[in-house]
């Protein structure tokens, strides 16, 4: 579903590029557990890194998406050094607008033929959907949040998002600015005419950004 960003990302950087599906998704191996509201906890200090390890990542700049962007903060929080955070679209809490944006997403899913453009991706499109869907709308992952973890990131951070974005907000962002100031350094790219997939809907900007990051550090 990144299409040619991570080739894009990679002919413009001139870096290193790896980009991975997680446990579930894709044509990645099925989960061997079932979600809880930790999951983000898990991927980002438990399965991130075992990669880096396996692939022998030194200091890499993490760059992700929504949940996946929530998971690469975490994860600059802890112990394994990090050159930079780009946190496109990020999570941070849970808002009434987030709830209300995976709601509606349900009756899509079940309604339209959603389901059907969602299943050319992942091998079981429906553990991928419910288990990003339920869990978000359990009772007891309302009290989610990455705001302890936030303050332990000193590297610089890139945060991007798109005005039209359905599901983060501003609010989200800033949230990363007031809690993580331990940062090397903090820039908020916020994006006209553009939804929850900046990395879709306008990845010339977001690639120019990155590159500007990455000659920053």
């Amino acid at each position: 579903m990144w299409r040619d960003f991570p080739q894009l990302l990679a002919g413009r950087t001139a870096c290193r590029t790896i980009a991975y599906s997680r446990h579930g998704f894709g044509r990645s191996s099925a989960r061997k557990r079932p979600y809880s509201p930790r999951f983000v906890h898990e991927e980002a200090l438990e399965v991130i890194p075992r990669l880096r390890e396996a692939l022998g990542i030194g200091k890499p700049l993490l760059v992700g998406h929504s949940t996946g962007a929530s998971m690469a903060l975490v994860h600059a929080a802890g112990r394994w050094p990090v050159a930079g955070v780009v946190a496109m679209a990020p999570l941070t809490d849970v808002e009434d607008a987030n709830l209300e944006s995976i709601l509606a997403a349900r009756r899509a899913y079940e309604s339209t033929d959603w389901r059907l453009k969602l299943a050319r991706h992942h091998d079981d499109v429906d553990a991928v959907f419910y288990g990003w869907n339920d869990t978000w709308l359990r009772p007891d992952f309302r009290a989610w949040n990455l705001r302890a973890d936030l303050s332990g990131i000193r590297a610089p951070i890139l945060a991007i998002l798109g005005e039209r974005d359905e599901y983060s907000t501003v609010g989200q962002v800033e949230t990363i600015r007031a809690h993580a100031r331990g940062a090397a350094s903090f820039e908020f790219l916020l994006l006209p005419e553009c939804g929850h997939a900046p990395h879709r809907d306008q990845p010339e900007a977001v690639v120019a950004a990155v590159d500007r990051l990455l000659d920053a550090v």
